[in-house]
C-alpha cells in the first residue's frame, strides 16, 4: 500500500492552530491596535450553538465581526465560545474550528480560506456535468474583498 503525505489536512490543521493561537491571545489581552476579525462559519455544523433566530436568519453560513463589542471569549482545542451584540441583544455562540470557512484580519490584509473536501468533490462533479441551460445557484453569502481595506 502506497503511503503519501496529506499536505491538505496538515495545512488545515496548521491554519486552525494559528486561529486558535490568535484567539487565545485576544481572550487574554484584548485586540491590539486596529486588529479585528471577520470569521465566516458553517451554521449547519452539528457542534455550532447559536440562538434559533440567528440560525433561521443564517441557515447556511454566517460572518461575525470581532471588533468593538464582544465578551466571554473562551478558546479550546476544538473551537471557541463568544458573546456578541446583535441590536443591543447579547447572544452567546459556540463555534468549532471545523466549522470555520474564512478568517480575515483586514487591518493587516491577512486572510485564510478553508476548502472542504465536499466542496472540492462538488466542483469536480460540476466540471464533469454539461448543463448548458441551468444558471448557477443563487447564494446569499457575502464575499469580503480585502481591497477596500487596503491602506492608500
Amino acid at each position: 500500500m502506497a503511503r503519501s503525505i496529506d499536505y491538505g489536512n496538515l495545512m488545515h490543521r496548521a491554519m486552525r492552530n494559528l486561529i486558535q493561537s490568535v484567539l487565545e491571545d485576544v481572550s487574554r489581552n484584548g485586540l491590539p491596535g486596529a486588529h479585528h476579525f471577520f470569521i465566516t462559519f458553517d451554521t449547519t455544523h452539528p457542534d455550532v450553538e447559536m440562538a434559533e433566530w440567528l440560525k433561521a436568519r443564517y441557515p447556511a453560513e454566517m460572518t461575525i465581526v470581532i471588533q468593538h463589542w464582544f465578551e466571554n471569549l473562551v478558546v479550546t482545542d476544538d473551537g471557541f465560545t463568544i458573546t456578541l451584540n446583535f441590536g443591543n441583544q447579547p447572544e452567546p455562540m459556540v463555534i468549532p474550528f471545523d466549522a470555520v470557512r474564512t478568517f480575515v484580519d483586514p487591518s493587516v490584509e491577512f486572510g485564510l480560506r478553508f476548502e472542504s473536501h465536499a466542496e472540492e468533490e462538488d466542483e469536480d462533479e460540476e466540471d464533469e456535468e454539461d448543463d448548458d441551460d441551468d444558471p448557477p445557484p443563487h447564494h446569499d453569502a457575502q464575499v469580503v474583498s480585502l481591497d477596500k481595506f487596503r491602506k492608500q
